[in-house]
């Protein structure tokens, strides 16, 4: 006995060193805590150290702030021509107020889960199917504003809310799909029309350019034979006015030698002769003889029958 009195003041020792660390509580980031204190709210502990009362004092509630995200199952929806679809929800909350989340409703996802339904068979209950398929946006829009005001008085604001599948009945899946693939194959055929289309277009704009450069390029052609042919006339006609040139020079030559010579009225004439002869040239069939050069011709006729 006298052994076990000198470890009774440890033993109090550690007890009260127990106590006083369980009254030190670290708040996490992105988190707070909801204090009682006799079974009664106290206060809201943020991020950081706190300490409690001992026995008096515990933590009822520890609350996380981030965003959250709940899936909920296919709730059963009829639309307004009355066709009865599945359809399934996603909605994005935060907790804003962790006391009104610890005390303002007894299981916070199920009331949500449920309000969820409530509001989504209201919505659904004004749109035909077609709207319902096509509308998912708006029917987004309703339920989160609808959903954001219930959740107010919970703590709880709800940030998004996304249909995630809507579940049409069979045959009227089966009847979206044969319209589906007869739109399918609609639009295959209007574009392989309008690829021939452009096909046909770039042929033909393919031939128009090939005919046109064809065309240019005879064109070219012509233009330079025309150019060639020019050119050889223009130098043939030159050629022969310089042949003209030189003959008639030669002439005038001749003339003014037969001049400087001092040349008797008998030689002029035989030159005459000479000229004539050469204008003939055995081609006319009649020839008409100047008086002269015929008198010429009996002189040269007599000195040839001297000299004979």
């Amino acid at each position: 006995m006298s052994e076990i009195i000198p470890l009774i003041p440890i033993v109090f020792l550690v007890i009260i060193v127990i106590i006083i660390l369980s009254c030190i509580n670290v708040v996490p980031q992105a988190k707070a805590y909801v204090v009682e204190r006799l079974g009664g709210y106290q206060t809201t502990w943020g991020v950081g150290i706190h300490f409690k009362m001992p026995l008096i004092d515990r933590v009822a509630k520890r609350v996380l702030l981030k965003e959250q995200v709940v899936d909920f199952a296919p709730q059963p929806v009829i639309t307004k021509d009355n066709v009865t679809m599945q359809i399934d929800t996603v909605i994005f909350f935060q907790i804003t107020d962790p006391k009104l989340y610890a005390y303002g409703v007894e299981n916070p996802i199920v009331a949500i889960e449920n309000l969820s339904a409530t509001t989504l068979r209201n919505i659904i209950g004004e749109l035909e199917l077609d709207e319902t398929l096509t509308s998912r946006e708006t029917i987004n829009t309703k339920m989160r504003a609808s959903l954001d005001t219930a959740t107010d008085p919970w703590g709880i604001k709800v940030n998004r809310v996304e249909l995630k599948n809507i579940i049409p009945p069979a045959a009227i899946r089966d009847a979206m799909e044969k319209q589906m693939k007869a739109e399918r194959e609609k639009r295959e055929a209007i574009l392989r029309s309008q690829g021939e289309k452009e096909s046909a277009i770039l042929v033909a704009q393919g031939n128009k350019e090939a005919a046109i450069l064809d065309a240019e390029a005879d064109k070219a052609a012509a233009i330079l034979k025309a150019e060639a042919t020019k050119e050889a006339t223009i130098r043939e006609a030159e050629g022969q006015a310089q042949a003209i040139l030189a003959v008639q020079k030669a002439k005038a030559d001749g003339i003014r030698m037969l001049n400087e010579a001092g040349a008797s009225s008998e030689v002029i004439k035989l030159k005459s002769l000479e000229a004539f002869e050469a204008a003939a040239d055995g081609k006319a069939t009649k020839i008409i003889i100047p008086s002269e050069i015929q008198s010429l011709a009996g002189l040269v006729t007599s000195v040839k029958e001297v000299a004979d």
